[in-house]
């Protein structure tokens, strides 16, 4: 482990059938058009439905909305990026290793960055949340549907090779990115006022 870099990871694996944190965001406009409904629109722009109604307050009722509204549309094309990083550089190691690549899950994605956003927000480092429990409870509550799960979380770390090669030099972080029981993947990563960064990777199979 570096030097002021902090890691946590939870290596044992849960199998069985199976309010919200701030985050901040840059705003986009979108037009509807005829057939759109806000759950479309969310999937089209991989952001949660509750973002979406949160962001648009004039919609008094998010089930009628009509061709020609204004919806405000939260983006964070910029974290995205970055965590789609973490997930090119986790199916790099799994390919040198013989394993198939993980699918990203952008539903997965969101309730990581929940999770990364929420250590901010309430002081902590843990795999349990004060908020939301569990890493599997909160997968279960956001909708997340899994046979087997993992979580990898760290802070402290200023870009997507930092934070991997921190994690693969952990034995148990590496274990999970390295697990052929995960087939899907969600990163998500949240900064703090200070800039630092906090770090979850999610594993699961549906």
């Amino acid at each position: 482990m570096i030097k002021n870099f902090k890691l946590h990871l939870l290596s044992f694996v849960f199998l069985f059938i199976f309010g919200c944190a701030s985050i901040s965001y840059a705003d986009t406009t979108y037009t509807v058009v005829k057939g759109d409904s806000m759950w479309k629109i969310a999937v089209k722009y991989e952001i949660g439905l509750s973002e979406i109604i949160s962001a648009n307050p004039h919609i008094k009722n998010p089930a009628l909305i009509y061709p020609g509204n204004k919806l405000t549309i939260p983006q964070i094309d910029n974290v995205k990026a970055v965590e789609n990083e973490v997930v090119r550089l986790v199916n790099v190691e799994r390919s040198k290793n013989g394993l198939s690549p993980l699918t990203q899950n952008w539903e997965l994605s969101r309730v990581a960055r929940y999770k990364s956003q929420d250590m901010i927000n309430k002081n902590y480092f843990s795999h349990t949340s004060p908020t939301y429990g569990s890493p599997f409870d909160m997968m279960k509550n956001f909708g997340i549907k899994y046979s087997t799960a993992g979580e990898n979380i760290a802070y402290g770390q200023r870009t997507a090779a930092d934070v991997m090669n921190s994690w693969m030099n952990s034995p148990g972080h590496r274990k999970n990115i390295l697990s052929p029981n995960f087939t899907q993947i969600g990163v998500g990563l949240a900064t703090k006022s200070n800039g630092t960064k906090y770090w979850t990777q999610m594993f699961i199979r549906p």
